[in-house]
Protein backbone atom coordinates (compact mmCIF):
# COMPACT_ATOMS: atom_id res chain seq x y z
CA UNK A 1 0.00 0.00 0.00
CA UNK A 2 2.56 2.60 -1.15
CA UNK A 3 -0.26 5.12 -1.34
CA UNK A 4 -0.22 5.37 2.44
CA UNK A 5 3.46 6.04 3.11
CA UNK A 6 2.55 9.05 5.22
CA UNK A 7 1.14 8.82 8.72
CA UNK A 8 -2.48 7.70 8.98
CA UNK A 9 -5.05 7.81 11.78
CA UNK A 10 -7.79 5.18 11.95
CA UNK A 11 -11.20 5.18 13.61
CA UNK A 12 -13.97 7.71 14.15
CA UNK A 13 -13.04 8.93 17.62
CA UNK A 14 -9.31 9.01 16.86
CA UNK A 15 -9.85 11.16 13.78
CA UNK A 16 -12.23 13.48 15.64
CA UNK A 17 -9.64 13.92 18.37
CA UNK A 18 -6.90 14.64 15.84
CA UNK A 19 -9.02 17.34 14.19
CA UNK A 20 -9.95 18.91 17.52
CA UNK A 21 -6.27 18.94 18.51
CA UNK A 22 -5.50 20.88 15.31
CA UNK A 23 -3.43 18.07 13.80
CA UNK A 24 -2.62 18.69 10.13
CA UNK A 25 -5.06 16.48 8.22
CA UNK A 26 -4.49 16.17 4.45
CA UNK A 27 -7.61 14.16 3.67
CA UNK A 28 -10.20 11.95 5.35
CA UNK A 29 -11.52 8.84 3.64
CA UNK A 30 -14.91 7.41 4.54
CA UNK A 31 -16.10 3.93 3.68
CA UNK A 32 -19.16 4.07 1.47
CA UNK A 33 -22.31 3.36 3.45
CA UNK A 34 -21.01 4.56 6.82
CA UNK A 35 -23.87 5.50 9.13
CA UNK A 36 -24.51 6.33 12.76
CA UNK A 37 -24.64 9.32 15.07
CA UNK A 38 -20.92 9.34 15.87
CA UNK A 39 -20.01 9.12 12.20
CA UNK A 40 -22.35 12.03 11.48
CA UNK A 41 -20.60 14.10 14.14
CA UNK A 42 -17.24 13.41 12.48
CA UNK A 43 -18.61 14.18 9.03
CA UNK A 44 -20.01 17.51 10.27
CA UNK A 45 -16.67 18.38 11.88
CA UNK A 46 -14.78 17.59 8.69
CA UNK A 47 -17.13 19.78 6.66
CA UNK A 48 -16.97 22.64 9.17
CA UNK A 49 -13.15 22.64 9.15
CA UNK A 50 -12.98 22.48 5.35
CA UNK A 51 -10.92 19.28 5.38
CA UNK A 52 -10.83 17.44 2.03
CA UNK A 53 -12.66 14.11 2.12
CA UNK A 54 -13.84 11.35 -0.16
CA UNK A 55 -15.93 8.19 -0.02
CA UNK A 56 -14.13 4.99 -0.97
CA UNK A 57 -15.36 1.39 -1.40
CA UNK A 58 -14.98 -1.29 1.26
CA UNK A 59 -12.06 -2.81 -0.68
CA UNK A 60 -9.91 0.23 0.08
CA UNK A 61 -9.87 -0.76 3.77
CA UNK A 62 -8.92 -4.43 3.28
CA UNK A 63 -5.25 -3.69 3.83
CA UNK A 64 -6.14 -2.33 7.28
CA UNK A 65 -8.22 -5.28 8.46
CA UNK A 66 -6.04 -5.56 11.57
CA UNK A 67 -6.94 -2.00 12.58
CA UNK A 68 -10.14 -0.90 14.26
CA UNK A 69 -10.67 1.60 11.44
CA UNK A 70 -14.52 1.75 11.55
CA UNK A 71 -14.44 2.74 7.90
CA UNK A 72 -12.53 5.98 8.55
CA UNK A 73 -8.95 6.85 7.66
CA UNK A 74 -7.22 10.23 7.88
CA UNK A 75 -3.97 11.04 6.11
CA UNK A 76 -1.74 13.33 8.17
CA UNK A 77 0.56 15.87 6.53
CA UNK A 78 4.25 15.20 7.31
CA UNK A 79 4.91 18.97 7.31
CA UNK A 80 2.50 21.47 8.90
CA UNK A 81 0.67 23.95 6.69
CA UNK A 82 0.98 27.66 7.51
CA UNK A 83 -1.45 30.58 7.57
CA UNK A 84 -0.72 32.95 4.69
CA UNK A 85 -1.39 36.10 6.72
CA UNK A 86 1.06 34.93 9.36
CA UNK A 87 3.76 34.24 6.77
CA UNK A 88 3.28 37.60 5.04
CA UNK A 89 3.40 39.45 8.37
CA UNK A 90 6.78 37.81 9.01
CA UNK A 91 7.99 38.69 5.51
CA UNK A 92 7.03 42.35 5.91
CA UNK A 93 8.58 42.48 9.40
CA UNK A 94 11.89 41.39 7.83
CA UNK A 95 11.63 44.18 5.27
CA UNK A 96 11.38 41.80 2.31
CA UNK A 97 9.34 42.42 -0.83
CA UNK A 98 6.66 39.68 -0.75
CA UNK A 99 6.84 36.93 -3.35
CA UNK A 100 3.97 34.43 -3.38
CA UNK A 101 3.19 31.47 -5.64
CA UNK A 102 -0.43 30.29 -6.11
CA UNK A 103 -1.04 26.84 -7.61
CA UNK A 104 -4.51 26.16 -9.01
CA UNK A 105 -5.58 22.53 -9.53
CA UNK A 106 -2.06 21.11 -9.80
CA UNK A 107 -2.61 17.53 -8.68
CA UNK A 108 0.56 15.74 -9.80
CA UNK A 109 2.80 15.33 -6.75
CA UNK A 110 5.97 15.31 -8.87
CA UNK A 111 5.08 18.62 -10.47
CA UNK A 112 4.15 20.00 -7.06
CA UNK A 113 7.42 18.87 -5.50
CA UNK A 114 9.45 20.16 -8.46
CA UNK A 115 7.74 23.55 -8.30
CA UNK A 116 8.43 23.92 -4.58
CA UNK A 117 12.06 22.97 -5.17
CA UNK A 118 12.36 25.81 -7.71
CA UNK A 119 10.41 28.10 -5.36
CA UNK A 120 12.96 27.56 -2.59
CA UNK A 121 15.81 28.36 -4.97
CA UNK A 122 14.00 31.50 -6.19
CA UNK A 123 13.28 32.83 -2.71
CA UNK A 124 9.49 32.42 -2.77
CA UNK A 125 7.98 33.34 0.59
CA UNK A 126 4.86 31.15 0.43
CA UNK A 127 3.17 28.63 -1.85
CA UNK A 128 -0.64 28.66 -1.74
CA UNK A 129 -2.73 25.64 -2.75
CA UNK A 130 -6.48 24.99 -2.58
CA UNK A 131 -7.88 22.59 0.01
CA UNK A 132 -9.35 20.43 -2.75
CA UNK A 133 -8.14 19.38 -6.20
CA UNK A 134 -4.48 19.81 -5.34
CA UNK A 135 -1.42 17.71 -4.64
CA UNK A 136 -0.58 17.60 -0.96
CA UNK A 137 2.59 17.40 1.12
CA UNK A 138 3.15 13.65 0.80
CA UNK A 139 6.32 11.57 1.06
CA UNK A 140 6.57 11.53 -2.76
CA UNK A 141 6.22 15.32 -2.93
CA UNK A 142 8.87 15.72 -0.24
CA UNK A 143 11.28 13.51 -2.16
CA UNK A 144 10.71 15.36 -5.45
CA UNK A 145 11.17 18.70 -3.73
CA UNK A 146 14.60 17.59 -2.45
CA UNK A 147 13.54 18.70 1.02
CA UNK A 148 12.35 22.16 -0.08
CA UNK A 149 8.90 21.44 1.40
CA UNK A 150 10.57 21.60 4.82
CA UNK A 151 11.77 25.14 4.04
CA UNK A 152 9.07 26.86 1.98
CA UNK A 153 5.81 27.62 3.80
CA UNK A 154 2.82 25.95 2.13
CA UNK A 155 -0.58 27.52 2.84
CA UNK A 156 -3.96 25.94 2.11
CA UNK A 157 -7.02 28.00 1.19
CA UNK A 158 -10.71 27.22 0.84
CA UNK A 159 -11.12 29.84 -1.88
CA UNK A 160 -8.26 31.03 -4.10
CA UNK A 161 -10.31 33.92 -5.47
CA UNK A 162 -10.69 35.27 -1.95
CA UNK A 163 -6.95 34.89 -1.43
CA UNK A 164 -6.23 36.87 -4.60
CA UNK A 165 -8.62 39.67 -3.63
CA UNK A 166 -7.06 39.94 -0.18
CA UNK A 167 -3.55 40.01 -1.61
CA UNK A 168 -4.53 42.76 -4.04
CA UNK A 169 -6.67 45.01 -1.91
CA UNK A 170 -5.41 44.42 1.63
CA UNK A 171 -1.74 43.70 0.98
CA UNK A 172 -1.14 45.73 -2.17
CA UNK A 173 0.34 42.72 -3.98
CA UNK A 174 0.14 42.47 -7.76
CA UNK A 175 -1.17 39.11 -8.88
CA UNK A 176 -0.04 37.85 -12.29
CA UNK A 177 -1.62 34.79 -13.91
CA UNK A 178 0.64 32.82 -16.26
CA UNK A 179 -1.59 31.74 -19.15
CA UNK A 180 -1.19 31.22 -22.89
CA UNK A 181 -4.42 33.26 -23.27
CA UNK A 182 -2.57 36.46 -22.35
CA UNK A 183 -1.29 39.09 -24.77
CA UNK A 184 1.42 40.54 -22.52
CA UNK A 185 4.76 38.70 -22.41
CA UNK A 186 5.87 37.88 -18.86
CA UNK A 187 9.07 39.96 -19.11
CA UNK A 188 6.93 43.09 -19.58
CA UNK A 189 5.34 42.71 -16.14
CA UNK A 190 6.87 44.66 -13.25
CA UNK A 191 7.89 42.06 -10.68
CA UNK A 192 10.11 44.28 -8.56
CA UNK A 193 7.04 45.16 -6.51
CA UNK A 194 5.22 42.81 -4.09
CA UNK A 195 4.04 40.05 -6.39
CA UNK A 196 2.09 36.79 -6.56
CA UNK A 197 2.18 34.43 -9.54
CA UNK A 198 -0.71 32.10 -10.35
CA UNK A 199 -0.15 28.87 -12.29
CA UNK A 200 -2.69 26.27 -13.34
CA UNK A 201 -2.63 22.63 -14.36
CA UNK A 202 -1.49 21.66 -17.84
CA UNK A 203 -4.84 20.10 -18.78
CA UNK A 204 -7.28 22.57 -17.20
CA UNK A 205 -5.24 25.73 -16.86
CA UNK A 206 -6.29 28.42 -14.38
CA UNK A 207 -9.94 28.57 -13.37
CA UNK A 208 -11.81 31.28 -15.32
CA UNK A 209 -13.20 32.77 -12.11
CA UNK A 210 -9.69 33.08 -10.74
CA UNK A 211 -8.41 34.64 -13.97
CA UNK A 212 -11.15 37.27 -13.65
CA UNK A 213 -9.78 38.63 -10.37
CA UNK A 214 -6.01 38.76 -10.98
CA UNK A 215 -4.17 42.02 -11.61
CA UNK A 216 -2.94 41.00 -15.05
CA UNK A 217 -2.31 38.02 -17.33
CA UNK A 218 1.05 37.20 -18.86
CA UNK A 219 2.34 34.51 -21.19
CA UNK A 220 5.60 32.73 -21.85
CA UNK A 221 6.32 32.93 -25.60
CA UNK A 222 6.94 29.61 -27.36
CA UNK A 223 8.18 28.59 -30.77
CA UNK A 224 7.62 24.83 -30.82
CA UNK A 225 4.52 22.91 -31.77
CA UNK A 226 3.66 21.53 -28.34
CA UNK A 227 0.85 23.64 -26.89
CA UNK A 228 2.29 24.33 -23.45
CA UNK A 229 5.26 23.90 -21.15
CA UNK A 230 5.23 21.43 -18.31
CA UNK A 231 3.83 23.43 -15.38
CA UNK A 232 6.97 22.87 -13.32
CA UNK A 233 9.09 24.34 -16.15
CA UNK A 234 6.69 27.25 -16.61
CA UNK A 235 6.79 27.94 -12.88
CA UNK A 236 10.60 28.06 -12.93
CA UNK A 237 10.60 30.51 -15.87
CA UNK A 238 8.17 32.82 -14.07
CA UNK A 239 9.86 32.64 -10.69
CA UNK A 240 13.34 33.32 -11.99
CA UNK A 241 12.07 36.32 -13.93
CA UNK A 242 11.23 37.75 -10.50
CA UNK A 243 14.76 36.95 -9.36
CA UNK A 244 16.20 38.61 -12.51
CA UNK A 245 14.15 41.77 -12.14
CA UNK A 246 15.03 42.07 -8.48
CA UNK A 247 18.70 41.88 -9.30
CA UNK A 248 19.24 38.40 -7.95
CA UNK A 249 18.72 39.60 -4.39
Amino acid sequence: MAKYKQECIFGIRAVMEAIQQEKEIDKVMFRQGNRGELFQQLFTLVRERGIPFQYVPEEAFKAFADRNHQGVLAEVAPVPYRELDEVLDEVEARGRVPFVLILDRITDVRNFGGIVRSAECAGVDAVVIPNKNSAKISSDALKTSAGALYRVPVCRALNLKRVVRELKFRRGIRVYAATEKAEKVYTAADMRVPVAIVLGSEDKGIDEGLLAVVTDRVRIPQQGEIESLNVSAAAAVMMFEVVRQRGGE
